[in-house]
Formats: C-alpha cells, structure tokens, sequence
C-alpha cells in the first residue's frame, strides 16, 4: 500500500487545502476567540474599575466621616470646655457670662463642608439652652437617634443613621462631669453625601449597609422613602448580577459598615452585543474574496509551472530549448528567465567558459607568485655602501686586523644574499646574519652601541621566511641609535609560547611620536608602493602574505626614550627543519 505524502497532490488540491487550514479554519477560530476574549476583557476591565469606583467611594465617605470625628474629638479633649459645661452655676447670669466668654465662640468656626452642624446636648440644669448648646430633655432621650446611640458603649463615636440622615454621637466623658450626661451630635451634609455617590462611577446600585445589615443610604431610585431601613438581604436582584463589597475593617467608629455594589452584567457586555452582527459580517467577507483571489491566482501558477516542467524534461535529453518569453515579473516568470538564462550558460561553459575559467585561476596563481618573488627581491643596500666606506677610510688610517674581521662579515651577509633560494630559514641562520650585521655597525659606531640577542634553544630550528627581522634590526640601528647622543643599545628577543614564535625587538633611540608612530603603521597596512621604510615596508608585507591573519604585529613608541617591536608568527610543524 503506497503511503500518502503531500507531494503527490496536485498543486490546485493543496491550494484549496492551504485556503481551508490557512484561512477559513482560523478566521473562524479567530472570529470565536476574538469575541470571547473581547467579552471577557471587557467584563474584566469593567469589573476593575467598579471596584476602583467603589474604593474611591469609600475613601470618600470616610474623609467625610472623619471631618465629624475630628470635630467631636475637638469637643472631647476640651478640659476647659467639658468643665465648664459641668459645672453648677449658681445663677442665668453666671452661665451667661461663661457662655459669652468662652462656650459661645470656641467650636463656631470649625463647620467644614461634610459637616451640616453639630449639637452639645447636657442633663445640667444650671445651663439654659442657647446656641448649638441645648438640654438632655426627656423629649430629646425618646428620639430615635438617642435610643440608637445607647446600644453604644465604646468611648469612641458612633455612626447613626435617621430618616436619611447620618449623624457621628461621641460622649463627653473625658472628665469627671459628676454624673452629669453630656454629648455632641454631629449631622453630617448629606448632599455632600449624594453627590459622593453620583461622582462615583460606579456603573451601578451602590448601597451604604450598617453593621445590622440595614440599608442606610443608595443611589438606587428604588430604595427610597420607606424602603431605606430596610435589610440589603432582602432585596431580589437579576440572575446575571456582579456584585462588589467594600467594607471599613480597622477603623472603630465605621466596624462593621460597609458598601454593596451590584451592577447589571448585561449592560456589562452591551457594547459587545452591539458588534456581534458586524463580526459576523466581516467573516462572511474574509471567506469569499480569500476564495475568489485563490482561485484565480492558482490558475495562474498551476498553468506556467506545466509549461515550465514540460521544458525541464527537454533539458534531461540534451535539448536546451528556452521557453518563449512572456510579460511576467512574479516568481514564476523570474524563474522562466533563470530558466532560459540557466540552458545557455550550460552551453557556453561547455563550449567556453570552464576552459577560460580554468586558465584565469592560473594566472592569478602566477601573478601572486611573481609579487611574492619582487618582494624578496627588495634589499635595502643602503647601509652597505656607508659601511664600505667607513672600511675604506678606516683601513687607510689604521692598520689593523679589525678591518679584515668586518670585511668578513660584510662577505658573509653578501653570500647568504645571494646564496639563499629558498623562501624560507631557520631562526638560528637568521639570528647569524643579524648578529654579522650588529657587528659592522659596532665597527662603524664603536662604543656608541652595545647589542643582545637572546634565543630560546626550542626555536633555533624553526623555519621563518628569510629577512623578516633584519629590516627592523637595520632600522633600529639607523633610524633610532644613529642619532642618539648617548649609548644605543638594542635588544632582541626569541621565544616559543603558546603554540606561537614570540620576537621583542626594543631599543633605547630617538623613539617616534604619536603622530609620527600612527603614520607609520598607516604606511605599514598600504598595499602602495615601497616609500622611506623599505626595508620594514618588504618585511611587513612578505610576512602578511605567508601569515595572512595569523601573525600578530605590534609597535610602541615613546619620543626620546626608544622603539619596541613585538612580532608573533604561528609556530606550524611545516616550517620546522626536518619535519
């Protein structure tokens, strides 16, 4: 039984198989998703923020209740106050005058806002009612607040609610009163309060419930008149309600008070309802212009691709015929192009171009060759000749075996550049011709310079290409020893660390400054012609082409106090001798 793979279909099929798992299954997935994402964010987002409404609210209601406690405790920690209104005046005038001294005008400013006014209430009956000072009659003691508030017997206040109204009652015990009753009543403003609940925006009932459960204000049109007073549990709400609870918890004088929200869930979600039919609308569209625009587009494709197969097998057989060309910049058409672009190029490398290419990479070969050779071929002669000549009139004033000594040396660097063919030395042959060539300029210099090489035994054999290090060697010498007043001394250092030939090369000369030191380096990194450093310059460059990336160079600098040079070549087991 052959197995089913979705390269058998035919194009067509597995278009109208995109259409349906690409775009008709996720617009319908997507659409559902959509709206109940949508219904859920914003019922979430809803719900948020009528519980930030009503935390507002809440915050709202206490400032105001706390301007009353403030007052009442303004009037409870009185000393003054409390004694005078327990004390036994022996006369109207006696009282009248404590009045007008001090009772009249210590608490008459501070009404703020929330507050509507406030009463002192006493049993004294040396004290005569006047101003917001008035007697604890027994018509007073048979109100309903009053029968309310002897439910309490914390020393803080109590919040009680009246026909409406909502009142904070503090006792006035403070002090030792002689077992006179005294109080204040503090009715707060109740439009303060309506318009708390209106500017709420909660998006909803919001009901102001009392510790027993009663309801003692709403912004409900329903819950009015009668209704307030009566238990929050028994009103009946719909069935799709979200409901919300703030309650005071840690405050004294409001334990036990709280605030209930309901809010209608339809109206939650109406705006959601509302674009229902237009998202029905907008998937009945994506489903027929996605199919008109498939349709015509996979005729479209399924008919060049025939054509374009039919010439391919030509090709298999030898026939490179091109395919007619047709006014098309898609995909297809640029592959016709490649196609027919793609038939004569395999005739023409057939016929031409594999031969000419072959023999191109060949040239390039031998013109590599023929630089690497021109920079061998590039010695700086220069220090010869001015040695010669110090040999010459030395050799004419003095008579001595020292000139035949130099000579000697001369002889040697003369036979080794013109004996080495090879593109490569060891360390060791190199090191020899350096030491020859220090020692003529000692000869020339005479005690002005001092030279030291030092070598590690471990990289004497190692192969490096010729004359890599005398050109730095030589310019050292002459460019910073020559013309240094004081004692030159250069210094030459070999090592093997880390798979890598390490060479230091320092001298005490003129040094170079920064600007000096950077023109230098720019010069050093040019493919341009050989300038005033030749000798560096072919160094420098024959060791690029050998290394490539691989060798490191360095050069340090500081005007008046020397040069130093470090140079690291990769230590390769083909340039070590015998390997």
């Amino acid at each position: 039984m052959t197995r089913w793979n979705l390269n058998y279909m035919k194009l067509r099929d597995k278009l109208l198989l995109m259409y349906v798992l690409s775009v008709f299954i996720p617009i319908v997935v997507t659409n559902v998703v959509f709206y109940q994402v949508t219904t859920a964010n914003i019922r979430s987002q809803k719900t948020r923020d009528a519980g930030v409404a009503m935390n507002n609210l809440r915050n709202d209601l206490r400032v105001t209740v706390d301007q009353g406690v403030a007052l009442s405790y303004s009037f409870y920690a009185d000393p003054v106050f409390n004694d005078r209104l327990s004390r036994s005046f022996g006369s109207h005038f006696e009282y009248i005058q404590a009045y007008n001294t001090y009772l009249k005008g210590e608490f008459s400013g501070q009404l703020s806002q929330g507050i509507r006014w406030y009463q002192v209430y006493t049993n004294n009956p040396t004290i005569l009612s006047s101003g917001y000072i008035e007697r604890l009659t027994a018509i007073v003691r048979k109100t309903n607040w009053y029968e309310q508030f002897r439910a309490y017997s914390a020393p803080y206040p109590a919040l009680i609610a009246t026909d409406q109204t909502l009142s904070l009652v503090q006792r006035l015990d403070n002090l030792d009163t002689g077992g006179i009753e005294q109080l204040v009543k503090i009715d707060f403003n109740m439009d303060v309060i309506k318009e708390h609940f209106r500017n709420s925006g909660f998006d909803g009932s919001v009901y102001l419930v009392d510790p027993g459960g009663q309801i003692r204000f709403s912004n409900d049109p329903d819950i009015q008149g009668s209704r307030v007073g009566g238990a929050y549990s028994h009103i009946r709400f719909p069935n799709k309600t979200i409901r919300f609870e703030s309650t005071y918890s840690g405050i004294n004088y409001l334990e036990g008070w709280s605030l209930q929200g309901v809010m209608d869930e339809e109206i939650v979600l109406r705006e959601v309802r509302k674009s229902r039919s237009f998202v029905i609308w907008l998937a009945c569209i994506n489903f027929v212009l996605p199919s008109i625009i498939i349709a015509a587009m996979s005729r479209s494709i399924h008919v060049r691709l025939v054509r374009i197969v039919k010439h391919m097998k030509k090709v298999k057989t030898q026939n490179f015929q091109t395919i007619p060309p047709e006014n098309a910049r898609d995909e297809i058409g640029q592959l016709t192009t490649e196609f027919n672009r793609m038939t004569e190029t395999i005739r023409n490398l057939i016929d031409e171009v594999y031969l000419a290419d072959i023999q191109k990479k060949d040239l390039e070969l031998k013109q590599q060759q023929a630089q690497l050779h021109a920079l061998h071929s590039q010695i700086n002669p220069h220090f010869l000749f001015n040695t010669l000549e110090s040999v010459r009139m030395r050799s004419l004033i003095k008579g001595e075996k020292e000139t035949a000594k130099i000579v000697h040396h001369m002889a040697k660097m003369f036979r080794k550049s013109i004996s080495w063919n090879e593109q490569h030395v060891t360390v060791k042959e190199e090191l020899e011709l350096i030491d020859s060539f220090l020692q003529i300029q000692q000869y020339r210099f005479g005690e002005k310079l001092q030279y030291r090489i030092e070598a590690d035994s471990a990289v004497m054999m190692v192969q490096i290409p010729k004359m890599v290090i005398l050109p730095f060697v030589e310019n050292a010498s002459i460019h910073g020893i020559e013309s240094t007043a004081g004692q030159g001394l250069i210094q030459l250092f070999l090592s093997a660390e880390d798979d890598h030939l390490h060479i230091c090369l320092e001298d005490n000369g003129i040094g170079m400054s920064s600007s000096r030191l950077k023109e230098l380096l720019k010069y050093l990194d040019q493919n341009t012609d050989m300038g005033e450093h030749v000798g560096m310059k072919n160094a420098y460059s024959r060791l690029r082409l050998c290394y490539g990336d691989s060798f490191s160079f360095s050069i340090r600098s500081r005007e008046g106090e020397g040069t130093q040079i470090r140079i690291k070549l990769p230590l390769n087991e083909s340039y070590i001798r015998g390997e």
